[in-house]
């Protein structure tokens, strides 16, 4: 008790402070999303997501360099789709020479070290927007399940080291991993969106892919039906364990910030590693705000990126791996 107890002396100086720190992050810590284009030398930015890029595969190839020689030792790899390339069904998805695939390559012969994950989903690949099958205005489920898992299937044998399903169908994990395994890959792992919400802050990402619901007739306007109410905490836990059952070697929470409390759930119930997308309308506030002169950039970067580490995250995708990765070293 006070005086015998007094906690500032453990605040002293930066000395103290470091070495009783809990929690430090360093750039093995953070996996880079990487939004990928067709055409060559194009480095497009984003709008909504300041200092934020599509790359064409030639520029891809230097972009992972680069994040190998900052310490970063994962990508997540997204393609916005060419319009006359998407229907219901996600066709494409499953082209040898598409271009997830073609990505998969340019990764794997730049940095062969390089860990590989790639998004699994048909909504860059739909002609709605959605992450299923449409039929008669309803997401199919077990339909959207096949197709996902022969996508899943097309990115292995591209060489990716995980598939990332992000779509939230129920059963997929199960189906794909069945998949994998008959057809050979038994080391491809799994990393599952586990536990992805219906949120507001997907805006700026469905602006780099050009991937958001359409507006039209008997089609679906939000992915309420298959996302996660942000409002329900029990059944991020209940979706969690039951992607493990069904073979999921990673979990991930999605968005971050505001559902740190899930994170720390799922961390004290489950035994894998458990991954946090810090998502494009989270790093779009911060640079908005930080470009006003609202925010100390790097600083409130840091402390969220801590804040995620600290609710119980063993790595986070964020797109401010480069520029923390940076800060850091």
């Amino acid at each position: 008790m006070f005086p015998l107890r007094r906690n500032r002396r453990l605040r002293t100086n930066e000395a103290v402070r470091s070495l009783v720190r809990q929690h430090i992050l360093s750039p093995k810590d953070f996996q880079a999303p990487i939004f990928v284009t067709e055409g060559k030398q194009k480095k497009e930015e984003i709008a909504s997501m300041p200092g934020y890029y599509r790359f064409s595969l030639d520029l891809l190839a230097k972009e992972v360099k680069e994040l190998w020689d900052l310490g970063i030792k994962s990508v997540l790899l997204f393609v916005k789709v060419e319009e006359h390339l998407k229907d219901n069904k996600g066709t494409e998805a499953v082209n040898a020479d598409g271009l997830m695939q073609r990505a998969i390559r340019t990764v794997k012969n730049a940095v062969p070290e390089m860990l590989v994950m790639t998004d699994v989903a048909l909504d860059p690949y739909s002609m709605y927007g959605h992450d299923g099958i449409i039929e008669n205005g309803r997401v199919l489920n077990d339909e959207s399940v096949q197709a996902l898992a022969h996508m899943a299937l097309s990115h292995a044998q591209a060489g990716a080291d995980f598939v990332a399903p992000s779509d939230m169908m129920d059963g997929r994990i199960l189906v794909m991993r069945e998949t994998l395994e008959t057809e050979g890959f038994i080391n491809t792992g799994i990393m599952s969106y586990s536990a992805k919400f219906a949120s507001a802050f997907y805006g700026p990402f469905r602006d780099a892919l050009d991937s958001a619901p359409v507006d039209a007739k008997d089609i679906p306007k939000n992915k309420n039906s298959y996302q996660m109410d942000p409002a329900n905490r029990d059944e991020a836990v209940k979706e969690t364990l039951m992607d493990i059952d069904e073979g999921a070697d990673i979990v991930m929470v999605k968005p971050g910030l505001c559902y740190l409390d899930i994170v720390r759930d799922i961390r004290n119930e489950v035994n894998v590693p458990v991954s946090v997308y810090q998502v494009s309308g989270e790093y779009a506030m911060i640079k908005a705000a930080s470009e006003r002169g609202w925010l100390d950039h790097d600083a409130v970067m840091m402390e969220q990126l801590t804040a995620i580490k600290r609710a119980g995250a063993d790595f986070i995708a964020t797109y401010f791996a480069k520029d923390a990765a940076k800060l850091i070293s």
